[in-house]
């Protein structure tokens, strides 16, 4: 995350309280962001990384017919709406910690994701994805515009594309460490279908991260986006493919 500048004109819409802290979603201009416990989360400006998330699974996934993807974290909904363009992809489950950020996704962010949380392949989990990836029952589905709540237990996807932190080293809870030791990509691993894949962004680069994916998958990859604000974006791609 990153310090907010005290002097932007940015003005703020709604403050609310959240699993660890508070949420607040800002104005400035045309854009939004949503700032966690005082720290700058994400905004509507730019989007290139998060769309990089998902369409690296999807061109690693080849000619799967029907995909299904799993989204964590809603965030702004640039990952969800660059998943949607794909006209093979079957469903895309959220899992959205935050019912607030899904509102605001239904609500005020609905026009940078294209309305992604009306489209009939999109259901929306508002869990915990720590959790939810080590539950054998989904959580119940929540939030506006959103599909029908999963009956099978232990859901398994074509791939996961996960946002919930600033990456593998900087995370947003210190329970969401959990998810990147090698306990939770085994975890990770049993959520995928054979020949699956797992992206996840990163706001910096993490090579002890990129040599626990290499002990896991066959294939790992990592990109790295320019942004204006100085250090690359990094997205990590691993697969069996």
């Amino acid at each position: 995350m990153y310090t907010i500048d005290s002097t932007t004109d940015a003005h703020e819409i709604e403050r609310v309280p959240a699993a660890d802290g508070e949420l607040v979603l800002r104005r400035a201009g045309e854009h939004y962001e949503i700032i966690s416990n005082g720290c700058f989360l994400m905004d509507t400006r730019a989007g290139a990384s998060e769309r990089l998330l998902v369409r690296t699974a999807l061109d690693a996934l080849g000619d799967t017919p029907n995909p299904r993807i799993l989204v964590g974290g809603l965030g702004v909904g640039f990952t969800l709406r660059e998943a949607l363009t794909d006209a093979r992809v079957a469903q895309v489950t959220v899992i959205e910690r935050e019912p607030a950020v899904v509102r605001w996704g239904a609500g005020p962010l609905a026009p940078f994701s294209g309305h992604a949380l009306t489209d009939p392949r999109v259901r929306v989990v508002t869990s915990d994805l720590v959790a939810w990836v080590r539950s054998r029952v989904a959580e119940p589905t929540a939030g506006p515009g959103v599909g029908p709540v999963a009956e099978q237990s232990h859901e398994r996807f074509h791939a996961l594309c996960l946002d919930i932190d600033n990456g593998p080293d900087w995370t947003v809870t210190d329970g969401n460490a959990s998810l990147y030791d090698d306990a939770g990509l085994a975890a990770l691993r049993a959520r995928l279908l054979p020949g699956g894949v797992l992206t996840v962004w990163s706001a910096t680069a993490s090579p002890e991260f990129a040599d626990r994916l290499r002990r896991r998958f066959a294939h790992v990859s990592v990109h790295r986006v320019p942004v204006p604000r100085g250090e690359p974006d990094v997205v990590f791609v691993a697969s069996e493919r």
